[in-house]
């Protein structure tokens, strides 16, 4: 059998207009994050957080592609749909009539619908409380009162909205997932003025050069494993046994496997434990209460009780949202009404819990590893007297798995074109004859 050769203008201009709607909604998204919303002293504002307790919320904000230090249109940006999405995420765990909709092609487009109810709420409580947040700041706003802070809350909650549909449409009209991809292009922007203020580190003596050229040496590292480690998965062999379809039609018997990966529950755990940790700290910024202000003294980025509490909290948390998101008895129930089973288990509840037994042993070292990246920018910063460049372990970890995804998605739709094109203008010889597919 010779397959046809699809010319490959067919397949890259598909592609091409994929890839160029995918860019040109990154782009618009990317420039709506740098227009500061009407009214607002940008420069008091970034100076006031700067030295502020909370930090830290506002870094871990802006790493995920907002701007609240800036005031920008999009200053929440997809982290209300994200929030939201979590939320459903969670309930479906814990709410069977919800975990039941989320296996149902009509109860997932109702859940869809509540998720971006709820990111709209979401973003409106989220924009009102900013708006409060800014008032108190002197200078931070030109001419604070209602018509101002209703200013600021449309400004936002509508920035909100039309970031949350942006990512939609990538996910529709271009490659790859729209809300991930939003937030990887995000980080990426930030490489640029991270090499430009390395380099100025370096002609003020702030850093040595060679104290540069190892911090190069552990990134390239630190990418290398984390690639490794986002691929890597432990394979639970399947046995599918021989099968009589009727008709004389036979299914022969297969080997497969459940591949089950390392990293499971993915950036979320470093997201959570990053959340929780400066909870004290921002709270103390709103309140300005003693207590949590000399709380949020005590765990401080680079000291042991910061660096124990946040290790400990992304191991426990991958655990935990492992366990929501990975359900071993929904499993063991299609392997079983599939004839299939792994070898030397009984199927059914003892499937449930060898696969159980597995994903705890393989979350250990998934979870440690979570950890050693989210803690070794603090380490480096120390070590080696580089400023801390911000949310630097958990953008690789983003970075990483959202472009392999992409690759894969990139290549999943090379691979479906070609077989598209073969199966409409393909021929073959079949026993002296040709056959055409339709």
């Amino acid at each position: 059998m010779t397959a046809p050769r699809v010319p490959n203008l067919a397949i890259d201009e598909e592609l091409k207009r994929k890839l160029l709607f995918t860019l040109l909604a990154l782009v618009i998204y990317r420039v709506g994050a740098h227009i500061a919303a009407p009214g607002v002293n940008v420069t008091a504002l970034a100076d006031f957080i700067r030295n502020s307790a909370a930090a830290g919320f506002f870094g871990l904000y802006d790493a995920l592609g907002g701007g609240l230090s800036r005031a920008t249109v999009f200053a929440l940006g997809i982290m209300p749909y994200i929030s939201a999405s979590i939320i459903f995420q969670l309930a479906g765990g814990v709410a069977p009539s919800i975990g039941k909709m989320q296996k149902d092609e009509e109860g997932k487009k109702k859940i869809t619908q509540w998720t971006r109810y709820l990111t709209v709420f979401i973003a409106l409580s989220q924009a009102y409380t900013f708006a409060l947040f800014t008032e108190s700041i002197p200078g931070a706003i030109d001419n604070p009162g209602i018509a101002s802070r209703l200013v600021m809350v449309v400004t936002l909650t509508t920035g909100a909205i039309f970031v949350m549909w942006l990512g939609e449409q990538i996910t529709e009209r271009g490659i790859g997932n729209g809300m991930s991809l939003l937030i990887t292009f995000s980080i990426l922007e930030r490489l640029w003025p991270g090499a430009l203020q390395l380099l100025q580190f370096i002609r003020s003596g702030v850093v040595s050069a060679p104290g540069v050229i190892l911090f190069l040496v552990i990134l390239v590292v630190v990418i290398a494993a984390v690639v490794a480690m986002t691929i890597a998965a432990r394979r639970i062999p399947i046995q599918i046994p021989r099968k009589v379809m009727g008709r004389g039609r036979i299914r022969e018997g297969q080997k497969t496997f459940i591949p089950i990966r390392l990293i499971t529950a993915g950036v979320m755990p470093i997201i959570f434990a990053q959340t929780i940790i400066i909870v004290p700290g921002t709270i103390a910024s709103f309140t300005n209460n003693p207590t949590l202000t000399e709380i949020a003294g005590f765990f401080q980025p680079g000291d042991l009780p910061y660096d124990l509490t946040f290790g400990v909290l992304i191991l426990l948390f991958s655990y935990f949202y492992t366990s929501i998101i990975f359900n071993s008895v929904d499993l063991a129930e299609n392997l079983k009404k599939q004839g299939g089973f792994i070898p030397g288990v009984k199927p059914g509840a003892s499937t449930a819990d060898y696969i159980d037994g597995v994903l705890a042993r393989i979350t250990l070292p998934g979870g440690l590893f979570l950890a050693g990246i989210a803690l070794l920018p603090i380490l480096v910063s120390k070590g080696l007297g580089i400023p801390n460049q911000g949310f630097g372990g958990t953008s690789v970890l983003i970075v990483v798995g959202v472009l392999l995804d992409t690759i894969a998605q990139i290549e999943q739709h090379r691979t479906l074109r070609k077989y598209d094109g073969f199966m409409k203008t393909g021929r073959v010889k079949f026993r002296g004859r040709q056959q055409r597919y339709i």
